[in-house]
């Protein structure tokens, strides 16, 4: 049986390759872990092992497991910590969001930013906003098309309690090799266009535990992983 630490240094070491063979920088690609059914005394075993990133898809979850992690942290562990919600946001969760997460990367339509940014508190820092694209068209997923985006941008980027950084999507799991490639590669070329607009988009989020050598080959600035982490995932808290 393999601890968090172990995994942590498989998964480290695998996106330092990925970014060798991608004649990337050392270190340009950032690790989120993904959280979501993962109790309190996992995130401290993982946060020890020097994990600062957290992505969490359902908020009452997220919430309970902030407050049952704070009491394991210091003060300055907890402060040192960034909540990355991931899933799909639903308008009468976004209160709830912009109170307790310092990134949403899940935006695809104007109504949720538009709530957001009402809802942060104006002593607080802008919520880092990634727009979620849906890039091969699935009906079960979240996220806008392609030409879509530019559009959700210039509205995003209008908003003083929101700061754009960048695209995240989540590609069709069935997709072949070369097809999956071709997806990352999309949003790649993508991405490249709007940072010349808006300068303070650095962050493209796509590659998740199986996928994790393709997504950086093909630009990729943040992976998503929990499996390859925490082990195969339990039920979902309710």
């Amino acid at each position: 049986m393999f601890s968090i630490a172990d995994k942590l240094i498989n998964v480290r070491q695998r996106i330092k390759k990925a970014e060798i063979r991608a004649k990337r920088a050392p270190n340009s690609v950032n690790l989120l872990a993904v959280t979501k059914t993962r109790n309190a005394e996992e995130l401290y075993s993982a946060m020890l092992s020097g994990l600062k990133s957290f992505g969490e898809n359902y908020v009452n979850e997220a919430v309970s497991k902030q407050e049952a992690l704070q009491a394991l942290c210091s003060e300055k562990e907890y402060a040192n910590l960034a909540w990355h919600f991931i899933g799909p946001v639903q308008s009468n969760k976004t209160k709830v969001i912009a109170q307790h997460f310092d990134w949403v990367q899940s935006v695809d339509r104007e109504k949720v930013a538009t709530r957001l940014n009402a809802q942060r508190a104006p002593e607080m820092p802008p919520i880092k906003v990634c727009i979620q694209v849906n890039i091969n068209h699935e009906a079960s997923k979240s996220g806008i098309n392609i030409q879509e985006v530019e559009t959700l941008c210039a509205k995003i980027s209008a908003l003083p309690q929101l700061e754009l950084r960048g695209l995240m999507t989540i590609p069709k799991a069935s997709q072949s090799e070369p097809a999956l490639r071709a997806s990352f590669l999309e949003m790649q070329a993508l991405f490249e266009t709007l940072k010349q607009r808006y300068p303070t988009m650095d962050t493209l989020s796509m590659g998740m535990s199986g996928d994790i050598e393709t997504a950086i080959e093909c630009g990729s600035s943040m992976v998503r992983v929990g499996t390859a982490i925490f082990g195969p995932r339990p039920e979902k808290i309710n």
